[in-house]
């Protein structure tokens, strides 16, 4: 690896500061090289997308434990917050302090997160544990993405992300499996964070042995301090009006219209930031680039799509379906498979003709085609059904989500890469934290109404509604059967709602302008 290394340091990535290379042609290096480099990066995406997905089984059991029914998408979304508010400093430091360290400082913040998770004992300890577990999951999701960019031309690139986005997608969307099986064991729901440890750690062995690369050099580099601080500000506010909306306070409510207020201003603070700052985390010029806004937009629209199936379908499957963690887990590998499937192949078949633009647009009209079967799904229909829409999803998620981060990387300059990966990358896992709240709050105000008379009633099944699923079962017959069937009416609704978001998805990435992928990397 010692090539690998010295080769490394001539690049704008990790050697001369990130404007020492300009978009001179950077050298080759040997299918083998790649290999293990990228190996190491795999592993640390699995890492990072396991913290989230592995949860989703879990989290109607976690809430029957620890109560806090309420609080339930800010054991997900404080998580995806930081992440998403993380992403672009995370490359914005790696051009100054170089990828390896980077890398390794988000690993060893991820593993202390993920313990004191594990030993949680109420909803507060369990989310401030998350919130800081999201700060590590943001390096490791979006540097993988910047060092492949760093090593293979965009040409090239499609096998090798092909491979990344299918980790991205399995860990996504096979959590859950692995999550149910943790539930239904003697290990018990804690083991679905201790889990996540040991994978971080060989992944920082791994990085440690593989990714040889120099030191890097600082040159006039500063960090956007402002302009991260807004970035945080405005996207906590929309989480919070969509977390606490309708729940903590009324819609049509002061508190509603001061979050609102304060994200518009936070929002507005953030662009002045980043015109006036000498090295704005996500630069303006950026923005004058149609394919980079438009990926960023469909990017966003497919992490809402994304995060609202994986983190709200396991609560269908449990509690309307009555399966068992492991059941429910199950469920998932029609997604997982397809998934697997379609980032392979369109990745290879990118390289192959250096053409992308097919991908997206069928993905994307896929996880729209995926989310109208789920609307079609009643409290007796069949799992067929049901399999068949998140295998739609899924195919459609592997065709889209790299493949847009690859049209990008290919239409900037190469000093642009860190940026506009994290950017991309920072859209998407918005997107995630926003619907995985607002799905929440579609969800929780639908549950409300449809529960009403229960509560009215006063009786013990209003409070076990609110728990596992397991005290769900053990109510009376006819409080069973309300509870069931509310939850079914608000997946539904769920399940609605994502369908604008796909359409949305699918008419930005037909503006896409299909230009030919690069042989070179400059």
């Amino acid at each position: 690896m010692t090539e690998l290394g010295e080769r490394a340091a001539r690049r704008a990535g990790d050697g001369g500061g990130p404007h020492a290379a300009g978009d001179d042609p950077a050298p080759r290096y040997t299918e083998r090289q790649i290999i293990e480099v990228l190996i190491g990066l795999m592993l640390a995406m699995l890492t990072s997308m396991l913290s989230n997905s592995i949860v989703g089984t879990a989290l109607p059991t976690i809430v029957g434990e620890l109560g806090g029914q309420d609080q339930l998408s800010w054991v997900a979304s404080a998580t995806l917050l930081t992440m998403t508010a993380s992403t672009p400093l995370w490359g914005k430091l790696s051009d100054i302090y170089g990828r390896k360290l980077l890398f390794q400082i988000s690993l060893v913040v991820f593993i202390g997160s993920s313990v004191a998770a594990g030993f949680a004992q109420d909803m507060t300890w369990l989310i401030a544990a998350r919130f800081v577990q999201g700060i590590g999951a943001g390096g490791l999701a979006t540097l993988p993405q910047i060092i492949l960019g760093d090593v293979v031309p965009p040409r090239e690139r499609g096998r090798y992300s092909g491979y990344m986005g299918a980790v991205f997608g399995v860990s996504t969307v096979a959590g859950p499996l692995l999550g149910g099986f943790l539930v239904d064991s003697a290990l018990g729901w804690r083991w679905c964070f201790f889990i996540t440890v040991p994978v971080a750690a060989v992944a920082f062995v791994v990085i440690q042995a593989l990714l040889r690369l120099s030191p890097q050099e600082r040159g006039d580099t500063r960090i956007d301090w402002w302009g991260a601080t807004f970035i945080v500000g405005a996207a906590s506010a929309v989480m919070l009006l969509l977390s606490l909306g309708g729940k903590e306070f009324a819609w049509n409510s002061v508190p509603s219209y001061l979050l609102g207020a304060a994200a518009l201003v936070m929002l507005a603070l953030a662009v002045l930031a980043e015109r006036r700052a000498h090295d704005p985390i996500i630069p303006p010029r950026l923005f004058r680039d149609g394919t980079f806004v438009l990926a960023s937009l469909a990017s966003l629209a497919i992490g809402m799509a994304m995060f609202g199936v994986m983190i709200y379908f396991p609560q269908y499957l449990q509690i309307v379906k009555g399966m068992s963690p492991s059941a429910s887990g199950l469920m998932t590998l029609p997604m997982v498979l397809g998934l697997l499937a379609a980032s392979i192949s369109s990745g290879r078949l990118v390289s192959r003709t250096g053409r992308w633009k097919v991908y997206p647009v069928v993905g994307t009209l896929l996880i729209l085609a995926g989310y109208g079967t789920l609307t079609l799904v009643e409290l007796d229909s069949s799992l067929v059904l049901v399999a068949l829409g998140v295998t739609l999803i899924g195919l459609g998620l592997g065709l889209s989500m790299q493949i847009l981060i690859l049209a990008t990387q290919n239409a900037l300059p190469r000093a642009d890469l860190a940026a506009a990966t994290s950017a991309v990358s920072f859209f998407r896992n918005l997107g995630g934290a926003v619907g995985v709240a607002a799905f929440g709050a579609i969800m929780a105000n639908r549950l409300t109404a449809e529960l009403a008379p229960l509560a009215g009633a006063g009786g013990a099944g209003a409070a076990a509604a609110a728990g596992s699923p397991e005290a769900i079962q053990a109510l009376p017959p006819a409080a069973r059967d309300l509870v069931v069937t509310a939850f079914s009416d608000a997946m539904h609704t769920v399940f609605l709602a994502g369908i604008p978001i796909a359409a949305v998805g699918f008419v930005v990435v037909l503006f896409l302008r299909p230009v030919p992928l690069r042989a070179g990397n400059g």
